[in-house]
């Protein structure tokens, strides 16, 4: 497929993150973009803000008609039921539609690809490796799962010959790419409705992995069963970063690499996965030839990703994090953060689960994990692209967690529930629609202050 054929791109689906990244790219190149959406979005109010037409009804009507011709290009996201109306009309007339991951396969083909696989971690990595290779002046476009505050966007850069781009393993998504340079961030069970087996998921990352043909320019924890260069924190590895402190709520590190010792690196991102995530991304611009200062300056500029521990209030006297953690790994390296930055300090965390079936499967995990805050709102189950499955409910849940201090809020509720909590530390958790809420409840706590 020549994408220098297509005059106009239509995405279903266009207000997720990714495709968005998509989108703004397309649109960036000289493309005719629109599409559809189920519900507005912040994500989507800056599409239409930039130019691009968004509609949010299922109507074939609403198509523009100028994409009824063969130039059209249509890329859905898989959460599109089959029922949907205007999937269905252009499949039915035969035209190029495409997944995101196979478009993105497409822009990569030809360019030299750096891919970020993991269960945990893929947008913070790549959106580091991003920043790190522009800010070096490397001809670089980088397509982000994440809004990248030094960009505001999930799009970083507009280079022809140098690609980034997260490795997604759900719907074996990441077997599309052509990587030259990897990680594997990790390996966690996660999507098994799609999976079934925590075995079959690590079968598709040894899959992937294998797709690096130098196991040199392939990146690794060193408790991963892939052959590939290690790297770690305090412990011995070809990558390892060591002599660690926090000054002024900064990580400040060295990293041993193969052919020096980087001294006094400066990185803002609080959590210990977080630091793992820089030194992998630091592997990575390293092996590519970035040079060691451009890569000290880039590592102590980044601001970090919206919804990653994003800070919405930062004061003596309150503190609210953002975060869109969605598996229990997650959220325990949000806790580990929080505890590690506000030690002794009542933390309230506010939690929206995300898909019955990842609640299900990980039912006693998230009971854990959310039981180590003082105090929990658990609110409804996130449906997302899924019905509902009986016993699966966020009362269910409550119940597996040991927390006294716990309850269920409806969204309707929160604002007033969390004005009234003593907690001077506040973190919503999800990746459901809690992140709309975000901003309602920035500005709610900033009147109590």
């Amino acid at each position: 497929m020549n994408l220098n054929q297509i005059q106009n791109v239509y995405f279903i689906g266009i207000g997720g993150i990714g495709m968005s990244a998509l989108a703004r790219y397309f649109k960036y190149i000289g493309k005719q973009v629109s599409g559809y959406d189920k519900t507005p979005s912040i994500l989507t109010n800056e599409l239409i803000e930039s130019g691009i037409d968004i509609h949010f009804e299922d109507n074939i009507n609403l198509i523009p008609s100028d994409y009824y011709v063969e130039n059209t290009l249509v890329i859905f996201t898989p959460a599109v039921p089959k029922s949907h109306a205007e999937w269905n009309y252009f499949s039915e007339r035969q035209y190029v539609i495409k997944k995101r991951a196979e478009v993105l396969g497409i822009i990569t083909k030809d360019t030299f690809c750096f891919a970020v696989a993991g269960t945990h971690g893929k947008t913070t990595t790549s959106s580091i490796l991003g920043h790190i290779l522009y800010e070096s002046g490397a001809d670089v476009t980088a397509f982000v799962g994440g809004i990248v505050e030094n960009y505001n966007s999930n799009l970083i850069g507009n280079g022809k010959t140098v690609t980034v781009v997260e490795a997604d393993e759900f719907d074996r998504s990441f077997l599309h790419l052509h990587p030259d340079i990897a990680c594997v961030t990790s390996m966690d069970a996660d999507h098994l409705d799609i999976y079934g087996t925590s075995e079959a998921i690590e079968a598709s990352f040894v899959e992937f992995a294998d797709k690096v043909e130098n196991k040199n320019n392939l990146f690794i924890t060193k408790e991963l069963p892939l052959d590939g260069v290690q790297c770690a924190i305090n412990e011995e590895a070809v990558y390892k970063a060591f002599n660690i402190r926090i000054e002024n709520a900064s990580y400040v590190f060295d990293v041993q690499t193969p052919t020096e010792t980087m001294k006094d690196l400066r990185f803002g991102l609080p959590g210990k996965h977080n630091l793992m995530n820089g030194l992998m991304a630091i592997a990575m611009a390293k092996t590519f030839g970035t040079p060691t200062d451009s890569i000290a300056k880039a590592i102590g500029s980044f601001n970090g990703i919206r919804r990653r521990f994003s800070y919405q209030i930062k004061t003596d006297q309150l503190v609210y994090i953002d975060d869109y953690a969605h598996h229990p790994t997650e959220i325990n390296a949000v806790h580990q953060a929080v505890r590690e930055l506000y030690p002794g300090r009542k933390v309230l965390a506010v939690f929206q689960p995300h898909l019955f079936s990842r609640t299900k499967d990980f039912a006693d995990g998230f009971a854990e994990s959310l039981s180590a805050f003082d105090e929990v709102f658990l609110m409804d189950i996130y449906p997302a692209r899924e019905l509902p499955m009986e016993g699966v409910t966020s009362e269910w849940l409550l119940g597996k967690m040991t927390n006294s201090n716990k309850r269920i809020v409806a969204k309707e509720e929160l604002l007033a529930l969390i004005k009234s909590s003593d907690a001077p530390i506040i973190v919503t958790i999800g990746a459901g629609d809690i992140g709309e809420m975000v901003p309602s409840i920035k500005k709610m706590l900033n009147e109590t202050i």
